[in-house]
């Protein structure tokens, strides 16, 4: 079968096409036909070797196709691979193999492609805010970053469960929240307090960190809780402790690389019935063959693209 391999770290330039074995199964185990698979921003990072792991290995954590062997035959699925390319071979490939408990039935109205560019921004987005937040119908979330594919999916999400979205980031695009704050222009705390009243917001989706954090923290209300699942630049970061105990807030850290497969189906099959109820919204993609995945994967490093890079492999 073709596969997209990386033998060092490094940037896409490691990547090439090989052609290698289809992977034997293990009890209970399934053999995928992957049809489409997206390339995340944490795909780049696993090739560069941040993520740890070993080499030789195939990267790709979000697919769709249809088992061809195993106990769900002839079922279309998609999945988002727990330790997929770092702690074994990912969906960059013609098959993928993987525990059937792992696995979710594709939403019926999604194509292959568009079921492979859900996966990791809503896993997490979901995990983050039913799994981890438990936001409420009627509280309001601020999202920082919300521009991004994680806070795009969080904006969906946010309006499914009935709360109120506001989005901050440092350029203006498009956006489905109910309020935008141009952090170019405007005091994030001080912009949410004109936003909500003087109250402040229930939860923070933090997907900035670093330097926003504390102005994040001070932008939560009395009993606030504050979700972080990243931080961008720089790892350490300072707040004034009196604060926050004083306004009782409560800060919530994220990781879905810690989900188990069974953890991760589970969350794709609620975002399934989502999808199918039309809760959510198509993800904008962009399509790339097999033989440009390199390319694909550099324009995914640059962060420039709205639009989800997904490689087909039909």
């Amino acid at each position: 079968m073709k596969a997209i391999r990386f033998e060092q770290f490094g940037t896409p330039d490691v990547l090439t096409h090989q052609d290698v074995p289809v992977p034997a199964l293990n009890a209970g185990e399934v053999l995928v036909k992957v049809h489409a698979a997206a390339i995340n921003p944490s795909d780049v990072k696993i090739v560069s070797g941040l993520f740890g792991g070993s080499v030789p290995r195939t990267p790709g954590r979000d697919f769709a196709g249809v088992v061809v062997e195993g106990g769900l035959a002839g079922k279309e699925v998609w999945g988002s691979g727990a330790g997929f390319g770092f702690r074994r071979d990912g969906a960059h490939a013609d098959y993928v193999v993987l525990p059937a408990s792992w696995l979710s039935e594709k939403p019926a109205n999604l194509s292959m492609a568009e079921a492979a560019a859900v996966g990791a921004p809503f896993v997490t987005a979901w995990h983050a805010l039913v799994d981890v937040g438990a936001l409420k119908a009627g509280e309001t979330l601020l999202i920082t970053g919300g521009l991004g594919a994680v806070g795009r999916a969080a904006t969906q999400i946010a309006r499914h469960l009935g709360a109120r979205t506001i989005v901050a980031a440092r350029s203006r695009a498009a956006s489905e929240a109910d309020d935008f704050i141009d952090l170019s222009k405007k005091d994030l705390p001080e912009a949410v307090r004109a936003a909500t009243w003087g109250k402040g917001v229930d939860v923070v989706l933090d997907a900035v960190g670093g330097t926003m954090f504390e102005p994040a923290l001070k932008s939560l209300a009395l009993g606030g809780r504050q979700l972080v699942i990243t931080s961008v630049g720089q790892k350490r970061v300072e707040f004034d402790l009196a604060d926050f105990y004083h306004n009782r807030s409560t800060l919530l850290g994220v990781d879905t690389a810690k989900l188990t497969g069974e953890e991760i189906a589970g969350i794709l099959d609620q975002l399934k019935a989502a999808f199918d109820g039309g809760a959510f919204k198509k993800p904008p993609l962009r399509e790339w063959d097999f033989d440009q995945a390199a390319d694909a994967y550099r324009s995914t490093a640059t962060g420039e693209a709205m639009e989800k890079n997904v490689i087909l492999m039909t």
